[in-house]
């Protein structure tokens, strides 16, 4: 029996024809909504007889291939003897510059579409059509032509022959990849306690099509945990690709190691990491447009060449992997890697890439949604990530600058229009200039929908500024805006903060785990997991559990003997700190001298940090000390990092601030560090949004300033503690700076290993 190909029409011409550059100038962000508008409205005035959105399939062999192809022709139009395929297309270009062969790919979709009707009916001919139309204007454009069955096929075969060699590829690869699968090994000769019960969870979860949400313990190996079994259950054919989701860099580069491992154990399998633009770039203004950007001049020109190259040499893609072969063949490094991912067995990205709605790769991977599996890492920093990919703000200076920079237009009054709704909303706003309201601003919705198409307009048009970046920003927001409009409930509120420069509106999303669970539910598994997924409650209610979902909660496989914990019983509020720096040099004098190591201390802000920082090097100033800046490049964290060495003959400090760049994520093993110190409890400062979470909380029944303060600050105190221990070998003392770590509400979030502890009496 042949092996069997299954591929859309539009995806084999668009293989096939692949020709071009990226060009990101500016397209209409309402594209995809109002395209599928214009669609309708052509397939409206289609006769009684005609048909649409037909579906059209059949099988072609080509060597040692069967090729089956599917897809829905837009219109099936009969003309007495003549039968149309006609093919829509909606575009925000000029009508005037489309000529009838300008786009080949598109005749091509439609006479594969024509060949199987052709093939199916035996019809000895069959004309073509090509139906474009404005979205903004409406204008319609015709092409036509007519061609033999015998034509259609002679394409439709060279289509196939042009898209053999990459899914003999792809195919060759699948049996290479399911059979080391099938005789992979654990990478380690024992699992640690805790890693068996946590990888079966997860085979379990996938195999059910469930959901789990686990708090594995630093130290059980929870990386290779997640993706091993994941990795088996691909190989059964459960699952046909997996997206491992970080929020950080370091837990990427975990990720990539645990790959590696498992390819020295005989693993293939293809595994790409998804890099931001802007890190990856080659240029140094990132601006993808083909006369600035020789990756981008021609980039579709040469992708095929680079992918089958790159899937012919290499399994597991990262960064460096994609940089070189992007150099290699002239390519943009970030399309190159979007375009690898889309055939890829893995994905290594970050979380915005499945649930930011402002991000199209979500699109991108429709069709494979139902197939895969969902490993979210770290997943505690999700619930604030979701809470901003939901939200969405405006600011009024914009609209004004651009109602004077635009005088004469739509757009000017458009931009009025807005201008005067935030001076209104001011008038309504407290002596603090602060307004909360419940309820969607529907008038203010309609006045941004229509300045949005006033925008579109305006940007479609040679430009009349030097500089379009202020409208390109505001159109952005704008149409981000009225995206949120569309999800809005009870679960959102809108809030106004003004002063003497500027009105901010914001609709907040307050509660993201509907929106979350929407996402997860096109998945066939989600695994949430993280050292720090406590409380579980309200972990799971901010994230969108189900009744049908399974938790997971792994003791710590460290000893006790290995931590020792002590408490100090000082005020840390903001009142008592400038008290309290006597109280912590003293703390940290007596630590050093009585142990010498490497330590890290984690303050709740810049400006303690700081304080305390500058008074022990003037107190202590033979102690080695470094200290966290608030903008460090990937390189000063290197950096920093690297001061925490194995063979320190001298004491060393680094002053950091807590849930930072350096209170997670960071393994610093063995004699690299001796203790941990943290002042405070974590509270996320006091502001407007924490307090009107508080309330919605509240509101539903739980314990609001919990949900808004305590859990989102003890998260940050446990993240940063679980730095120390990380090898059954480690040794170390943790620090907890704060008398409210002895009351009862506290006692009861510390975990286990800390529970024995030593009051430090000041």
């Amino acid at each position: 029996m042949l092996p069997e190909i299954k591929l859309s029409v539009r995806n084999l011409v668009e293989y096939v024809f692949s020709s071009g550059s990226i060009d990101n100038k500016f397209r209409t962000a309402t594209t995809m909504t109002e395209g599928t508008k214009a669609h309708k409205a052509i397939q409206s005035t289609y006769e009684e007889t005609d048909q649409k959105e037909v579906f059209l399939k059949t099988e072609i062999r080509h060597e040692d291939m069967n090729f089956v192809i599917e897809g829905r022709c837009d219109g099936l139009l009969f003309r007495g003897d003549e039968i149309i395929i006609d093919e829509i297309k909606s575009t925000s270009r000029e009508l005037a510059s489309i000529e009838e062969d300008s786009i080949p790919v598109h005749w091509a979709q439609a006479k594969v579409y024509a060949y199987i009707y052709a093939n199916d009916t035996n019809r000895d001919c069959m004309s073509v059509q090509l139906t474009y139309i404005h979205i903004v204007t409406d204008e319609q454009k015709k092409f036509q032509k007519r061609f033999t069955f015998h034509e259609l096929e002679q394409f439709v075969l060279e289509l196939v022959k042009g898209f053999y060699p990459y899914a003999q590829l792809m195919y060759k690869h699948k049996i290479r990849r399911d059979k080391s699968i099938s005789d992979l090994p654990f990478p380690f000769e024992t699992f640690r306690q805790g890693q068996r019960k946590f990888a079966g969870a997860i085979y379990k979860t996938i195999t059910e099509e469930s959901n789990l949400f686990a708090n594995a313990p630093t130290g059980i190996g929870k990386t290779i945990s997640s993706i091993y079994p994941t990795i088996k259950a691909l190989g059964e054919g459960k699952l046909e690709r997996m997206f491992y989701l970080t929020a950080k860099t370091i837990t990427r580069q975990n990720a990539e190691e645990a790959f590696s491992e498992l390819k020295n154990k005989g693993l293939v399998f293809s595994a790409v990491t998804i890099t931001a633009k802007d890190k990856v770039c080659f240029k140094e203004n990132t601006l993808c447009q083909k006369d600035y950007c020789e990756f981008a001049n021609g980039y579709y020109d040469r992708i095929n060449d680079a992918v089958l190259d790159i899937f012919s040499h290499e399994t597991f893609i990262s960064r460096a992997t994609i940089e070189d072969y992007a150099r290699k063949h002239t390519l943009c490094p970030f399309e190159f890697s979007l375009d690898l991912a889309f055939v890829a067995d893995a994905i290594i990205c970050d979380y915005n890439y499945i649930f930011d709605p402002k991000v199209s790769l979500k699109r991108f991977f429709d069709e494979h949604k139902r197939n895969s599996v969902l490993l979210i890492d770290e997943a505690h920093n999700l619930v604030d990530r979701a809470r901003e990919m939901y939200s969405a703000e405006l600011t009024k200076k914009p609209f004004l600058t651009l109602k004077r920079d635009y005088k004469g237009s739509q757009l000017s009054v458009s931009s009025n229009k807005v201008n005067k709704y935030f001076i209104e909303i001011k008038k309504k706003c407290t002596e603090d200039g602060q307004l909360v309201l419940k309820e969607l601003q529907e008038d203010l919705v309609e006045l941004i929908d229509e300045f949005v198409k006033c925008a579109e307009i305006e940007l479609l048009q040679p430009a009349k500024l030097d500089d379009q970046q202020l409208l390109l920003d505001t159109y952005y927001a704008a149409t981000a805006f009225v995206r949120t409009s569309k999800i809005y409930d009870e679960r959102f509120v809108t809030y106004v903060e003004a002063d003497n420069q500027e009105v901010l509106l914001k609709m907040f999303c307050l509660d993201p785990s509907y929106q979350l669970q929407q996402i997860r539910k096109r998945f066939r598994a989600t695994i949430y997991f993280s050292a720090t997924l406590l409380p579980f409650q309200y972990f799971m209610d901010m994230l969108g559990d189900s009744k049908e979902d399974y938790t997971l909660a792994i003791p710590s496989p460290f000893a006790r003997e290995q931590t020792e914990v002590f408490i100090q019983p000082i005020s840390t509020r903001y009142r008592a700190r400038e008290h309290s720096k006597k109280q912590i040099l003293d703390m940290l004098a007596r630590l050093v001298n009585s142990r010498q190591g490497n330590y890290l201390i984690f303050f709740p802000s810049y400006q303690y940090m700081k304080s305390v920082y500058e008074e022990f090097r003037t107190a202590f100033p033979d102690i080695k000390t470094i200290i966290q800046n608030n903008s460090m490049d990937e390189l000063e964290r290197e950096q920093f990092l690297e001061e925490f060495k194995e063979d320190n003959i001298t004491t060393l400090i680094g002053f950091a601030v807590l849930g930072g760049i350096f209170s997670e994520g960071v393994d610093l093993k063995g004699n690299r560090l001796n203790g941990v110190v943290v002042v405070g409890v974590g509270l996320p400062q006091l502001c407007l949004e924490r307090n009107i979470i508080k309330d919605y909380f509240h509101s539903t029944g739980k314990n609001g300033y919990d949900y808004a303060y305590t859990f989102p600050g003890m998260n940050k105190v446990l993240q940063a503690g679980g730095r120390l221990i990380r090898s059954e070998t480690d040794t170390g003392v943790i620090v907890l700076v704060d008398d409210r770590f002895l009351t009862p509400k506290y006692q009861n979030l510390l975990p286990v290993e800390w529970k024995d502890f030593e009051i430090v009496q000041n």
